[in-house]
Formats: C-alpha cells, sequence, structure tokens
C-alpha cells in the first residue's frame, strides 16, 4: 500500500474517529441507540457545504454545522423523552426526516466545494501538500475534541450524564433530571458527528445526501475495535481506544481494498466491516475463555 493511501486512511479514520466518539456517548455512556448519526452526518455536510458555497467563512460554516448536528440530537432525545417514542424509534424517524432536511438545505443532491476555500486550505502551511496537512489539522482537531470531552464528562455535568446512562432509576434517586441529561447527551453526541461530517465534506471536495449511509454501523464498528484493542473503564482510556479503534479500521479497510491478491473492490466495503467487526467481537471473548482454562 502506497504513502498516499495510507496518509488517506489516516485522513478518513482521524475524521470518523469523531463519528466513534459521538456514537461512543449515544451508545456506551446513554445506552441510547441512536441511528440519528446516518443523517447528522450528511446534515453537517450539508449546512457546511452550502454555506461556504454561498460565500461563507468556512469557520463558521463549520460551527453552523455543528450546531445543526446538535439541534438533530436534541429533537431525537425531545421524541424519547417529551413524546415517550421508543429511542430506537425516535432515532429511526429523525434519520428519515433529515434526509429530507438535507436535500432542503442544499437545493439539490449534491453540492460541489472543489473550487471553494476550506478550513483546511486556510490552515494548510505553504510549505505543505494538502494531503499530509489535512491529517495534521485533523489529529489537533480530534486531540481538542478528546480532551474537551474528558473535561467535560469529569464536571458535575458530565457524572450526571454518565449516571443516567449506567443507572437511571438510582440517577434520579440522587435529584439528577435525567430527561435533561439525554437531551444534553444526544445534542453533545450529534454536534461531533455533524462536525465529522463537515470536515468529510470539506476533504472530499463536496456534500452528497447519500454519504451518511452506513455511518452508524462504521462508529460502531470504530467503537467496538477500539474497546478490543484497548478495553478499559476509564474514561480517558475509553475515549482514546475508540479514537484508536477508527483509526485501525480505516487502515484495515484501506489494507484490504488495496491489496491485490485479496481480491477485493470498493463495493466490498461492508463485507469488510462485517468481518472486522465480527473478529472484534469474538477476540475478546476468546480471551475470556482461554483465561478461565488458565484458572482451572
Amino acid at each position: 500500500m502506497s504513502l498516499f493511501s495510507l496518509l488517506g486512511a489516516l485522513e478518513i479514520g482521524l475524521i470518523f474517529s469523531l463519528v466513534a466518539l459521538g456514537v461512543f456517548i449515544s451508545f456506551r455512556l446513554l445506552r441510547f441507540p441512536d441511528l440519528t448519526v446516518d443523517g447528522s452526518f450528511p446534515l453537517g455536510g450539508a449546512v457546511c457545504a452550502t454555506l461556504i458555497a454561498s460565500g461563507t467563512d468556512p469557520f463558521v460554516a463549520t460551527i453552523a454545522a455543528t450546531f445543526a448536528g446538535a439541534a438533530a440530537g436534541l429533537v431525537t432525545g425531545w421524541l424519547n423523552v417529551k413524546l415517550k417514542i421508543m429511542d430506537l424509534l425516535a432515532s429511526i424517524l429523525m434519520m428519515i426526516a433529515l434526509y429530507s432536511v438535507n436535500l432542503r438545505i442544499m437545493g439539490k443532491p449534491n453540492v460541489p466545494l472543489i473550487t471553494e476555500p476550506t478550513v483546511f486550505t486556510i490552515l494548510q502551511p505553504g510549505w505543505l501538500s494538502d494531503y499530509v496537512a489535512r491529517p495534521l489539522i485533523l489529529v489537533v482537531i480530534v486531540i481538542l475534541a478528546k480532551l474537551a470531552l474528558d473535561w467535560f464528562f469529569a464536571t458535575q455535568t458530565g457524572l450526571a450524564v454518565r449516571a443516567t446512562g449506567s443507572n437511571g432509576r438510582m440517577a434520579r434517586a440522587q435529584g439528577v433530571n435525567t430527561g435533561r441529561m439525554i437531551l444534553g447527551g444526544m445534542a453533545l453526541s450529534n454536534a461531533l458527528v455533524a462536525m465529522a461530517g463537515a470536515l468529510f465534506a470539506q476533504t472530499q471536495g463536496g456534500s452528497d445526501i447519500s454519504m451518511g449511509i452506513g455511518t452508524i454501523v462504521i462508529g460502531l464498528a470504530a467503537v467496538i475495535v477500539g474497546e478490543s484493542i484497548l478495553p478499559s473503564r476509564k474514561l480517558v482510556l475509553a475515549t482514546l481506544a475508540v479514537i484508536i479503534g477508527a483509526i485501525v479500521y480505516r487502515f484495515f479497510i484501506a489494507l484490504a481494498l488495496n491489496s491485490d491478491f485479496i481480491g477485493l473492490k470498493a463495493q466490498d466495503l461492508n463485507l469488510v466491516t462485517a468481518v472486522l467487526v465480527t473478529i472484534a467481537l469474538v477476540i475478546p471473548m476468546l480471551k475470556r475463555r482461554l483465561v478461565g482454562k488458565k484458572g482451572r
């Protein structure tokens, strides 16, 4: 595999590590099976691309996309908390609605950004090529996002969010407004996903209505792979594991699709994903069995 392919895999892996962090918040911390991700990812891309194409500053467009994702997560949480719609069904309803919303925002199936400025073209040093500069910029963004999450979930509000997911009844008994915590957690989760969508649109040269298909699968795969590589109950290590999982996942995908002797093609992406997730799920089980046999 060429250096260009490796850097490309690193770039996409870093972007999807933000998705994985969002999925980690909803699935692991809140215990909320959120499929809104498949809609909030392209929502971020749609808002960002449309604003940039209309002349808005790329940084402002990216921030606006992040807030749009937070609003989508907030609506999903509201459907569940206030209208008492089952969590999975609420997220499916929002995911379906966002398809039409994204089309409305863009006004067409895709918005090109090839000739438009992006956060990467603005921050890119003149002496660095774009395929080297983009991963470096993304590393900084991901590190800042991780540090911010680690800090937030160590605060009183963050601990209340975690308590809501771990044991809602106990949290309510301690005076925690669990409904509000779910709303906040869902907003934060989808804000990260939408930010990833905005950055993805800027690296890929545009936003497309179908760019969100399978996002939740990739996010879950990254979480599962990361947890199998670095299993830990400490939040600081858990968020690090999720980021590592996203990068490792993309590297394995790139390796599989670029290995001629395997014979895989781009349309085999979902098959490779299924195999990787299966392996990641089986490895911890095999480890437990081996430990059990040694204990005997």
